[in-house]
């Protein structure tokens, strides 16, 4: 099929190259608005208890999650004054006026000693923003400064879940931009250098750059049927272009390679494509079904980027083994050099390493186990504020509250009464509402529940009856526990846990941002082995199809997994225990929130899996020629490792832009994506796999022969054929 294609290319470059050009103008004209048309996501599970608390209390109480929090300093040092109560008065006024502002609770109605610092000196206003998350934070962006302010009774500041989520999406996306805006050049630089030739190096680029505009124009097209993630395009951008450079790299190599050897330039594209062009899909098929995995999370925030994959390798693919071609065919004799030189670094240290196996491989072993250690003190955490810079407004707001408030009434723990009998002062089950708020509010942990009969605290009444808004109008109840600052700081699934195991007088619902969180990273951990599972498994039947080989994808995977480990240890060194924090310029918060590491793992998985089949790929092509184990792969490192090396150096440059950004999550993806990827293509490639397959000899090429059937035999290179001679340009 792809002799077949490559003939296509040539014989129609110039229909083909036409056609493309078109295809590329209209990915640009639709994808330039696939921005426009891709959606925010919260941290929920859809289907758990705090989801279903959630509905329950939008529709039956008109409330949710307060989102919203504006931090009250009063000028005169007192928020009980009367000047002070009379200007807070009119803000929470203004505020409930205000669009999507569905819930509005202010200390000076609530008394709540939860809504005021301990200095007395500042208060809190707690909203409710209704809607999605697109739609509030697009809100927030005009609300936010409209309500910071100064006047001569007070200074607000805005805060809250959602205002956070608001600014990392505003810094995320121009930390994107700087990055991009750095890595674009230094890849078209890195590229001349490698290629010796601009053809070549802007011919790399355009295959990136389709596949780029090719998965923004399909991620726009997805979002009309379903939820597409907005940082899903931010993975286009990097992948596209990575994954571009390296397709492009070894296809162009191996025409050199074929030109070199004496071969016209119709046939040597040809040969190239059919050659090439089989480790690339592989290659690709490798790194889709790895980002794949994610569709088993319930999260569009995940599932985008599995959307993503696809897309990207997809046109990635394509414009390899179409438009590649078809360009080599016309311009190939603008990208063509010398044949490189026979021997090279990689090459010598690769035979080093098989003359003495077993030193070479328990040196780079140890030494990349230490560096893996630090991934047995892992510890998984909730986001929250410091996620973002120094000096941003929301963190800021938030940390004083953290610092000066006993409570944290934004993470309010809801507890929804399934029963839809009255509760109130008055009815029967009076006293077991009073005995079931009086026993949570004894956790530890927990600041205070307000409840219908009354505020709580140690497990005695502390507040008068009178909040309406606990009762719905069919009479189901709620319960609101506010956590204090020690607990929010700490283990709060546990917090949310031993709330949930408190008996209780009927059926009961734990939901709030505590619980909602909880919920996810409980379905997240829950499905994380079924997703690694499909990432093995998958793998590991791709590479028995190229090899033939039982041991080599075993092999490979462990040497994945080897290097993965890597990364995670990186991960907890630096951004879990805060080291290289000042250099890094972020805070450490002491545990590394799961969703980011489980993307890494199925991006980093699939791209060194990629650099596996490219090197496999050429060694089982030496050693179907030699039938030598030891020189096959000598070989095949001397022709690819240069070439691994150069791709991974690039991609990993464009990973490490991200490092520049605010924003710890992207600084977690592009130094922890960036260091396995170098890990992968240097001491991995280079010494690992040569070792391990010099002390495995001829059992690196066994199968049963039940299974040898399987395995999808490479075409024999096509011979120049007299329809091939064209004039080209």
């Amino acid at each position: 099929m792809l002799t077949r294609l490559g003939r296509l290319a040539v014989r129609r470059s110039r229909a083909v190259l036409i056609g493309v050009l078109l295809v590329f103008l209209g990915l640009a004209a639709y994808g330039a608005g696939a921005q426009d048309d891709l959606d925010l996501a919260r941290w929920s599970s859809p289907g758990t208890e705090s989801v279903r608390a959630g509905d329950v209390l939008r529709e039956e109480f008109g409330t949710g999650n307060p989102n919203l929090a504006l931090l009250v300093t009063a000028r005169d040092g007192d928020v009980d004054s009367a000047a002070t109560e009379s200007a807070a008065g009119a803000l929470a006024r203004e505020v409930e006026r205000l669009p999507l502002v569905t819930d509005v609770t202010s200390y000076w109605d609530a008394k709540s000693p939860a809504l005021r610092s301990a200095d007395g000196d500042r208060a809190l206003v707690l909203a409710r923003l209704e809607g999605s998350a697109t739609e509030a934070r697009e809100q927030l962006a005009t609300l936010s400064p409209q309500l910071t302010r100064t006047t001569p009774e007070l200074t607000v500041q805005v805060g809250g879940q959602e205002e956070i989520s608001r600014q990392v999406g505003e810094q995320a996306r121009t930390d994107f931009l700087r990055a991009e805006l750095f890595a674009v050049p230094a890849v078209v630089l890195l590229l001349i250098l490698v290629y010796r030739r601009t053809t070549a190096a802007l011919l790399t680029v355009a295959v990136g750059l389709l596949s780029v505009l090719g998965t923004l124009a399909g991620l726009r097209a997805i979002a009309q049927v379903t939820e597409v993630s907005t940082f899903a395009a931010n993975l286009a951008l990097v992948l596209g272009l990575g994954l571009g450079v390296d397709y492009s790299l070894f296809v162009i190599s191996r025409y050199r390679e074929e030109r070199a050897a004496g071969h016209a330039q119709p046939d040597a594209v040809v040969r190239a494509t059919a050659v090439a062009g089989r480790t690339v899909v592989f290659s690709g098929v490798t790194v889709a079904v790895s980002l794949c995995a994610l569709l088993v999370f319930p999260f569009f925030f995940l599932s985008s980027f599995a959307y993503a994959g696809v897309l990207v390798v997809a046109t990635a693919v394509a414009g390899a083994v179409l438009f590649l071609p078809a360009a080599l065919a016309r311009w190939g004799h603008r990208v063509e050099r010398p044949a490189a030189r026979a021997s090279g670094f990689w090459h010598r240290t690769a035979v080093a390493a098989m003359r003495r196996p077993l030193l070479a491989g328990a040196g780079v072993l140890t030494v990349l186990l230490l560096a893996a250690s630090p991934l047995l003190g892992l510890r998984f955490g909730l986001p929250d504020e410091r996620t973002l810079p120094e000096g941003t407004s929301s963190r800021t707001t938030s940390e004083i509250v953290h610092k000066e408030f006993p409570a944290e009434p934004t993470d309010t723990i809801q507890v929804v009464f399934t029963d839809t009998e009255m509760l109130t002062e008055g009815s029967t089950n009076t006293a077991d509402t009073r005995a079931y708020a009086a026993q949570l509010s004894r956790i530890p942990g927990v600041f205070q529940v307000d409840a219908p009969t009354g505020a709580y605290r140690d497990g005695l009444r502390a507040g008068a009856p009178g909040q309406d808004r606990l009762t719905a109008p069919d009479g189901r109840v709620r319960l609101a526990l506010v956590p204090t600052q020690r607990a929010m700081s700490g283990d709060v699934p546990a917090l949310v846990e031993r709330v949930r195991d408190a008996p209780a007088p009927a059926g009961v619902l734990v939901g709030g941002y505590p619980g909602e969180t909880t919920d996810f990273r409980s379905t997240l951990l829950d499905r994380l082995p079924l997703a690694a599972g499909i990432v093995l498994v998958a793998t590991y039947v791709i590479l028995f199809l190229m090899t033939g080989s039982v041991l080599l994808p075993v092999k490979a995977t462990v040497l994945n997994l080897l290097s993965l480990s890597v990364m995670f240890g990186c991960l907890v060194w630096v951004f879990q225990d805060g080291n290289l924090s000042g250099v890094l310029g972020f805070t450490a918060t002491g545990s590394i929130e799961p969703s980011i590491p489980v993307l890494m793992f199925c991006v980093a998985y699939g791209l060194s899996m990629d650099y596996e089949v490219f090197l496999l790929s050429r060694i089982k092509e030496e050693h179907d020629r030699t039938g030598d184990t030891e020189r096959a792969v000598g070989e095949g490192i001397r022709r690819s490792a240069p070439l691994i090396t150069a791709a991974a150096g690039i991609l990993a440059l464009s990973f490490l832009s991200y490092a520049t950004g605010g924003v710890v999550f992207l600084k977690e993806l592009g130094i922890g994506t960036a260091l396995t990827i170098l890990v992968d293509a240097t001491l991995i490639r280079v010494v690992l796999l040569p070792v391990t397959m010099r002390l495995a000899g001829r059992a690196n090429w066994w199968a049963p022969k039940q299974l040898r059937r399987f395995r999808i035999r490479e075409a024999a290179a096509p011979e120049p054929e007299r329809v091939l001679r064209r004039e080209y340009v």
